[in-house]
């Protein structure tokens, strides 16, 4: 009887020991440690210590996570598609695989048809001037055949559970009322053609074994400007979901996800108008936003206007040459951190890849928009990459966001994964190495973190 019991307490002992240690990954601004676990473990304690707190409380739990990741821009599929099949095959497991070498992002945003980050405009039926084709005969993916469709084919065989989330530049011209690729309304006839073709999409995908899980209905529809583009303001919005997309969706029996908006956090009201529809919402899952103008805290004004309606952060780029220490620090505060806290289920970076000179891109698409990768001679790892490794490796999709308090100059950000960790994301602002505890139970952590570092901490 004795030994039985030794026994049973000497195999609690890994188990009391892994709860009572943590792991820590840095990034610093000055490039010095780029995404490093660090050698030491760290104990935790008794509470004890003046020093200001991060108090981690699981039992307080928000939205769950579905992921974070990057748009896989045509562009950026062509650049993949283009490696050594060795070397490719290495990349995608670098970005895509769940395991101890890679980081294991979780979710991908892609376009339909072509975006200003592919290397030229296309939709997926293009016809001569003057034509229409309300039947759709002459609908077809092959230009996504040629790189977007096989990179997505290897990447969901590396992560099968990958969420794939599709946003419409443009439909097609014969559908606009400016007869263009750039700018240009939805002509309220093509409606319905417009919301079959957004179906046969979905569904050609899924013979191709790509499930698309979520559909914005436009991007940035208040930038018109794009090439490609469509104006969308928000009551056009809301009568092409409720008297076309929706009931279109439900006829051919999709479960993807409907998002609207897919623009900037400056229009909260642009959401909240087409959710106050009763024929619009019934069909929405939520809204998306980028942060190009407004404050982040402007998510949490569409959830406390309608708390039952999914938030989503699908967009923010990078201006080549980067700046990597600012565009680190911004990116973790305002997105990997900010975007949660204001309940955000996803954080998605744009773009995956581009090439030393940012191509490829439309003619009048952007010309400055740096790569999580660039890809050349060799391949860079920009900041995009290590902002976004920094969450996707050890916040897997299903984590719950918990409660934690920000003090001194430390925004952070705590999860709960599936498998029972703890995971926070902590920034040290300031120029200076800052001492602070991490509390959480009865136990207690104090760690301290060099100025203008990103740390993740897991446990």
């Amino acid at each position: 009887m004795m030994k039985r019991l030794i026994a049973a307490c000497i195999a609690l002992l890994p188990v009391i020991s892994h709860a009572q240690r943590a792991t820590l990954w840095l990034t610093k601004a000055n490039q010095s440690v780029l995404f490093q676990k660090q050698t030491e473990s760290l104990a935790f304690g008794p509470i004890s210590g003046t020093a200001s707190s991060i108090y981690v409380d699981e039992t307080k739990r928000f939205q769950s996570m579905d992921g974070f990741g990057y748009t896989l821009t045509g562009g950026s599929a062509t650049l993949i598609n283009g490696l050594k099949p060795a070397e490719k095959a290495a990349l995608l497991r670098e970005l895509f695989a769940i395991d101890a070498d890679n980081i294991g992002v979780s979710y991908l945003r892609i376009s339909v048809g072509a975006s200003d980050l592919s290397d030229h405009v296309f939709t997926y039926n293009d016809l001569p001037a003057g034509q229409t084709d309300p039947t759709l005969n002459r609908f077809s993916l092959v230009e996504e055949q040629k790189d977007l469709i096989p990179v997505l084919k290897q990447v969901l065989a590396i992560n099968p559970q990958l969420k794939i989330l599709a946003s419409p530049w443009t439909p097609p011209s014969w559908m606009k009322t400016n007869h263009d690729s750039k700018g240009g309304n939805l002509k309220p006839e093509f409606y319905d053609a417009y919301a079959r073709y957004l179906v046969k999409y979905i569904q050609e995908m899924k013979k191709q074994g790509i499930r698309i899980e979520a559909l914005t209905v436009q991007n940035e529809p208040l930038h018109p400007g794009n090439n490609p583009s469509l104006f969308m303001p928000q009551d056009e919005q809301a009568n092409f979901i409720k008297k076309s997309l929706g009931p279109a969706f439900k006829a051919a029996k999709l479960n993807t996800k409907i998002i609207i908006y897919d623009h900037n956090a400056d229009r909260p009201d642009y959401p909240i108008s087409i959710l106050n529809d009763p024929e619009a919402r019934k069909y929405i899952d939520g809204s998306a936003f980028h942060l190009y103008g407004g404050g982040i805290d402007a998510l949490r004004d569409v959830h406390e206007a309608h708390p039952d309606k999914n938030l989503y952060f699908t967009e923010q780029w990078i201006g080549a040459p980067a700046n990597f220490g600012g565009d680190l620090l911004w990116h973790v505060k305002n997105l990997v951190i900010g975007a949660p806290r204001n309940w955000s289920k996803t954080v998605l970076e744009w773009n995956l890849a581009a090439d030393p000179k940012q191509n490829p891109h439309t003619d009048g698409g952007c010309t400055a928009c740096l790569g999580a990768l660039t890809i050349g001679e060799s391949i860079i790892r920009n900041p995009a990459y290590y902002i976004i490794a920094h969450a996707s490796k050890f916040v897997r999709p299903g984590s719950v966001r918990i409660v934690s308090n920000v003090t001194l100059s430390l925004p952070n950000v705590a999860f709960k994964t599936p498998d029972g960790k703890t995971v926070l994301i902590v920034l040290n602002e300031s120029d200076k190495p800052t001492t602070f505890n991490i509390r959480t139970k009865s136990k207690q952590l104090t760690p301290t973190l060099s100025g203008k570092t990103v740390a993740t901490f897991v446990w």
